[in-house]
């Protein structure tokens, strides 16, 4: 027995001699990978040492920082996890893991790392100017999110771009603000401007978002055939999760194709497929006073035709369920083919019952004004 454990002390002492030498080669590579800045090599091989070692935090921050190089942030994540779990006050490891945080957008979770390396020195660096940037960046977000919902899309674009250009590189947070700048482009009919961001964000990488946005702007600025292959692309590059819905938008944009060749209630009324109610009747108030058979003594056929138009794509787009149907393409009225025998009300009865509803204390109605969201 004496000699046989003396064999296997020998072959464990060999074994482990081997382990040490496997071990000491590979981070001999991962300094010199280190120094060379190849991240993905110095991550290779860390990771390869570290099944040799059992508690080395410096090894494991050292893999955190390349894996932050390599845009891993959720291996950055990890590791730095690891390392704080057994190392609570390690400060340089909450600095790293906000920054990972701040790449990945999730700007609560960066801040709450930037403030716990703050606790223990409240003069880091590192932790000072992450915390700063999140909260500079959140700030111009929040506002240009409050603009937005007051209806003050200048403001809201202005307030985005400011955010994004304080770091243009910070791509999960540049692009999805990218498609709000989208969005308020189309809610002030700047559908150039809207377009043009739009194939920003697809040119940058082809996703089911941009595309929908990039649809979404086409079909606001009446490219129907343009939005109709957008919305088709966005089809083909979906996952399973999202088929039925790109199918929907893909149905849609060719439901305004097959319009646009018709009659179109939205090109008549002059608003965008998305418009709310309230903008629905300020247009018609304006285009029925505006083209009011009386107003126009000296061109009564083409008012005449005008003021039914305006009337009847009121009456359908004011109509929740009428307006269902006709945004999926379905007939609104029986034996539909457009023109006055279809329309349901005699449009000057309708322009009386819809112009003055609401008067008396109130001066002739509600006043109007178009909000989005």
């Amino acid at each position: 027995f004496s000699l046989a454990n003396k064999d296997k002390q020998s072959a464990d002492a060999s074994s482990g001699v081997k382990e040490a030498n496997e071990c000491a080669g590979l981070l001999r590579s991962a300094m010199s990978s280190y120094q060379k800045e190849d991240w993905k090599t110095t991550v290779t091989m860390l990771e390869r040492a570290l099944a040799f070692t059992l508690d080395t935090p410096d090894l494991l921050f050292l893999k955190a920082q390349s894996e932050y190089h390599t845009e891993d942030y959720y291996g950055t994540v990890s590791d730095t996890g690891k390392i704080l779990k057994n190392y609570p006050k390690h400060i340089e490891a909450y600095q790293l893991r906000g920054e990972a945080y701040v790449r990945l957008n999730e700007m609560d979770a960066a801040v709450k790392h930037f403030r716990e390396g703050l606790k223990l020195d409240p003069e880091h660096k590192g932790c000072k100017a992450g915390h700063k940037f999140v909260k500079t960046i959140t700030k111009k977000d929040k506002k240009a999110t409050e603009a937005f919902d007051k209806g003050d899309y200048e403001t809201a674009i202005n307030k985005w771009w400011e955010a994004m250009n304080h770091d243009i590189t910070l791509l999960a947070f540049v692009r999805p603000a990218l498609l709000k700048v989208v969005k308020a482009h189309i809610a002030l009919k700047q559908y150039d401007q809207a377009i043009e961001e739009a194939q920003k964000h697809v040119n940058n990488e082809e996703s089911v978002e941009g595309l929908h946005a990039l649809g979404e702007a086409q079909l606001a600025a009446e490219m129907f055939d343009k939005a109709v292959q957008t919305h088709h692309r966005a089809m083909e590059i979906a996952p399973e999760d999202k088929k039925r819905f790109c199918q929907q938008k893909l149905e849609e944009a060719k439901v305004a194709l097959k319009q646009s060749k018709e009659k179109n209630y939205y090109k008549i009324l002059g608003v965008p497929r998305n418009a709310k109610l309230k903008e629905i009747k300020k247009s018609y108030r304006e285009l029925a006073l505006k083209w009011h058979p009386d107003k126009n003594s000296d061109n009564p056929e083409k008012a005449e035709k005008m003021f039914q138009d305006i009337s009847e794509a009121y009456e359908v787009l004011s109509d929740k369920e009428l307006r269902g149907k006709y945004d999926r393409g379905e007939e609104v009225f029986e034996n539909q083919g457009g023109g006055p025998q279809h329309h349901h009300m005699d449009p000057n009865m309708f322009f009386q019952q819809h112009f003055h509803h609401g008067g008396g204390g109130r001066g002739g109605g509600p006043r109007m004004h178009f909000r989005h969201g």
